[in-house]
């Protein structure tokens, strides 16, 4: 059954700490808008700052659309839900503020030492509402690791910056990837307005040396057990089709000869 409070309370914001991911809900106001869901899944990346706020740093992406929503109207929805032990859903209704990259407000909140490859904004959140549900339809998965594709990726726009004039904008940068994808929404709003021409040298704290996360992919030994395991199965499949149709055939073929 669902419950609501006005605040998070006590006993969740811990649970909510302990999350791998989470999702982030908006839309903008027009009713032909595109609404907008995006997951989010980096360590570290998610804080509470009391019962009433939280934040997380926004790492760069394809689209902007949950900083074109906010600019526009505010609303955000944040969405937690457990993979591992005793089922739950939270949801957190909030107002969202945007601090983009290069803000006095943004480098209070995202400092060097703490600033991931790519990180583009600190999303302020302001909750009103609460909520909590069971959770029951939602599957049992075991947490693995985070990836690290994205933050390597942008590690290596970062360093194209770092080595470019500070007038100039590398083309295979991460400024130059923001102009090109992040200055509006699939709708035209507004998206990063101040983050591109910031003088604030992009930086972030990542482990190139790091191990990198595998897929559990089966050895070919295994896959070609597995083929021959289907391929057997197939032929007994049709083996047994035969072996019960054709005495069936025979006999009407025999009955159809005797008349003849």
């Amino acid at each position: 059954m669902a419950k609501y409070y006005d605040e998070i309370p006590e006993s969740l914001i811990e649970w909510v700490r302990k999350q791998h991911m989470f999702w982030v809900a908006s839309a903008p106001l027009g009713s032909d808008g595109h609404v907008n869901v995006s997951p989010k899944g980096t360590a570290d990346c998610f804080h509470v700052v009391n019962s009433q706020r939280v934040w997380y740093q926004d790492l760069t992406g394809s689209g902007v659309e949950t900083i074109s929503h906010i600019r526009e109207n505010g609303r955000i929805t944040i969405l937690f839900h457990s993979f591992e032990g005793p089922p739950r859903i939270l949801r957190l209704y909030g107002i969202g503020t945007v601090y983009e990259f290069g803000t006095q407000e943004y480098e209070s909140l995202i400092p060097p030492e703490t600033r991931k490859p790519g990180s583009r904004a600190a999303i302020v959140i302001d909750v009103y509402q609460c909520q909590t549900s069971c959770g029951y339809a939602v599957p049992i998965y075991d947490f693995v690791t985070h990836r690290t594709q994205l933050l390597r990726s942008f590690d290596m726009k970062e360093s194209r910056d770092r080595a470019t004039a500070s007038t100039e904008i590398d083309p295979k940068g991460l400024r130059a990837y923001w102009v090109l994808k992040n200055l509006s929404s699939v709708d035209g709003l507004p998206g990063l307005l101040t983050a591109p021409d910031s003088k604030a040298t992009c930086l972030g704290v990542f482990d190139k040396e790091g191990p990198r996360p595998k897929l559990n992919r089966l050895p070919s030994g295994d896959v070609d057990v597995l083929r021959t395991g289907s391929t057997l199965a197939v032929g007994f499949a049709i083996g047994a089709l035969v072996a019960t149709a054709l005495p069936r055939i025979l006999s009407v073929a025999g009955n159809f000869s005797i008349r003849a």
